[in-house]
């Protein structure tokens, strides 16, 4: 499939700048790929989608606070760090990008806080994100850390044009989120509830928990229009043996698996045997996924709705089929539902 077979208009009134009053609040569309219908209703319908023994199937990787704001030696020009993962704990190196670009070099060093108390080195031009920093710090790790985290910011997506409240600091992650890495929240996972998931507990739904910490590669623009030639950022990712038995015993019983998020649908993906079940899987992915392609695991997807020719939107096509994703989501402009990390909600049925 090519690029611009992803692109459609997006108003900017439909981008969510801000979430919803309640995380199971917003708007819900189904789009049943078995049948080709498109119906509506409120995140909390989910319940009625899934019975006893249906396992869900969530993202536990936490987002860190990875925007952070300094001064360049010398000049004091403001510079913007966005941290992307730590490289080496002992020496305290960090793979960065940093905006303007064009004003940092090799040597320079850029101060953070308000009394400059933190103090960063640029080590290295050449990465293929960025650049390599290497904090001044002598005191142990962490503490290294949480003076580290205390001054930077939540990452919210650039199309959300507003800065960082303090509120996002909790929105902007899953109520479930444990393994620290991410710095993009895995956005369909943002609309659980404590109360809906005891819910699904009650009702018999089991959950399971992959770790892939998202980064910044989801919103790398796709700069060709064969898209077998565009490549994924790496992405860490785990998916152990208690969730390994929990999804092959559902498939073996013919109960449904649901991926919550593109995130668990890459890694689930990436983790499958040849026969279909999932097998353990620690280490990096750079799959990328777009139509056509064969899912094996999963019988359905939650999913937020993404913006124009997005890795995310080309995934959720290859899952609920082309025609009808992109029917969907000409629906939801028309309907006004809101995009974005902050936005409404789509379930995939197949």
């Amino acid at each position: 499939m090519k690029l611009s077979q992803f692109k459609f208009k997006l108003p900017e009134e439909l981008i969510a700048q801000y979430p919803s009053a309640d995380r199971d609040g917003c708007r819900l569309m189904i789009v049943d790929s078995r049948g080709g219908s498109i119906t509506h209703g409120t995140f909390k319908d989910v319940l009625g989608y899934f019975d006893e023994g249906d396992v869900m199937v969530f993202n536990d990787t936490r987002v860190f606070p990875a925007r952070l704001y300094g001064n360049k030696e010398k000049t004091g020009a403001r510079i913007e760090v966005f941290l992307l993962r730590e490289l080496n704990v002992d020496n305290k190196f960090w793979d960065v990008l940093v905006e303007p670009a064009r004003k940092i070099r090799i040597g320079n060093k850029l101060y953070f806080g308000e009394d400059e108390s933190l103090v960063a080195e640029v080590i290295d031009n050449t990465t293929s994100r960025g650049r390599t920093l290497r904090f001044l710090y002598d005191g142990p790790h962490d503490e290294f850390k949480e003076i580290l985290y205390s001054m930077g910011n939540t990452p919210l997506p650039d199309y959300i044009k507003r800065p960082a409240e303090p509120e996002d600091a909790e929105r902007y992650q899953c109520i479930f989120a444990d393994k620290e890495g991410a710095v993009m929240a895995p956005a369909a996972g943002l609309h659980f509830s404590r109360e809906l998931l005891k819910r699904l507990e009650i009702k018999g739904v089991e959950s399971g928990f992959i770790t892939l910490h998202s980064g910044r590669g989801n919103f790398k623009d796709i700069d060709v229009e064969d898209l077998t030639k565009h490549r994924m950022d790496s992405e860490e990712m785990i998916v152990d043996e208690k969730l390994v038995n929990l999804v092959n015993s559902a498939k073996d019983r013919k109960s449904n698996v649901c991926a919550v998020g593109t995130s668990v649908l890459r890694a689930l993906a990436t983790a499958v045997c040849m026969n279909g079940h999932l097998m353990t899987y620690s280490g990096w992915t750079n799959k990328f996924i777009f139509p056509p392609y064969d899912f094996s695991v999963c019988t359905s997807l939650i999913s937020n709705f993404h913006m124009p020719l997005s890795t995310m939107l080309m995934m959720v096509a290859a899952f609920g089929g082309y025609d009808l994703v992109m029917k969907a989501y000409d629906v939801a402009v028309k309907e006004k539902y809101q995009f974005g990390a902050y936005g409404d909600a789509m379930l995939v049925l197949r």
